[in-house]
């Protein structure tokens, strides 16, 4: 799991520790709150509720949709709405999305991207698409709700299978395996145990296994439950969607996971790798990039 290698302030400490406990004792009553709301309408009535897919993105136009896009509007399973929001983007992006003409894709593009964290290459990928993933859950008016990276692609059945899964298995939260390539090797990610050393730092305990953040599929009356924008004080899991589905798991959701390759996470054009290594080898660059203005 990485750190920051920033050190952390007092400051720090005290809201990553104050929202520590703030999410321990509200979210649980949150989750049990919304089953009491919610649960009933997730009776297998309706075969094919509407599924939201959520992708934050910034000034990645191009990639955005040559992959995500292209991606989540060719599924097997139609009846979705994808949802992009913009981190303010300056780029092509909206001009590129207009030209898309299918009613299923909106585009919402934030006023002011601002500044949420000291500027170091870390942080940026601790936390940079958190405030519009926010926002494009906000905006999802689906039964579900799925996520998908800007950079990422599915298999043609993604939420076909996930969703099935799902309601056969009642479960609230389900996830999968997906493939990766590094360095150009290519290998299936298997997923982590919410309990594992990875992210306890203590012995492993069997628990949940969780995928990646664009195998993800859940109820939508767990989206009060937001990425925290703060994640990047804590002194260990600090990437947003780390943060978020732990706190998923803390407050007693029920989980599953498919067995199955559900998505595709691989370098971008002129990349070696994924993830916090293709920041790092690019330093320059992407700092650069997400330089808040």
């Amino acid at each position: 799991m990485s750190v920051n290698n920033c050190k952390r302030t007092i400051n720090d400490k005290l809201i990553s520790h104050f929202n520590n406990f703030w999410f321990a004792a509200t979210e649980p009553i949150k989750v049990k709150y919304a089953r009491l709301r919610f649960e009933k309408d997730y009776i297998q009535t309706n075969k094919k509720p509407l599924v939201s897919i959520c992708v934050p993105t910034f000034n990645r136009g191009s990639i955005l949709i040559e992959r995500a896009v292209k991606s989540a509007l060719s599924q097997s399973y139609k009846n979705i709405e994808l949802i992009v929001v913009g981190d303010c983007c300056t780029d092509d992006t909206e001009e590129l999305l207009s030209r898309i003409k299918d009613p299923r894709l909106k585009f919402y593009n934030m006023k002011k991207r601002e500044r949420r964290y000291p500027q170091n290459i870390e942080n940026h990928w601790f936390v940079g698409g958190a405030a519009p993933a926010n926002k494009a859950m906000d905006l999802a008016a689906g039964s579900w709700i799925t996520r998908l990276d800007d950079d990422d692609t599915w298999t043609k059945d993604h939420i076909e299978k996930l969703l099935t899964f799902a309601m056969d298995g009642d479960y609230e939260f389900v996830s999968g395996l997906y493939e990766e390539e590094r360095f150009g090797k290519r290998k299936v990610v298997q997923g982590r145990m919410a309990l594992d050393n990875y992210y306890t730092r203590t012995t492993s305990i069997n628990s949940s296994k969780i995928g990646g953040v664009s195998t993800w599929l859940y109820r939508s009356y767990l989206k009060g439950m937001k990425y925290n924008l703060n994640c990047w004080r804590k002194d260990w899991n600090q990437v947003w969607d780390i943060d978020l589905v732990l706190r998923i798991y803390n407050a007693r959701v029920r989980m599953g996971f498919l067995e199955e390759v559900v998505a595709y996470v691989l370098p971008r054009p002129g990349e070696e790798s994924i993830g916090l290594d293709a920041y790092k080898l690019t330093r320059k660059e992407k700092l650069k990039q997400y330089k808040f203005k």
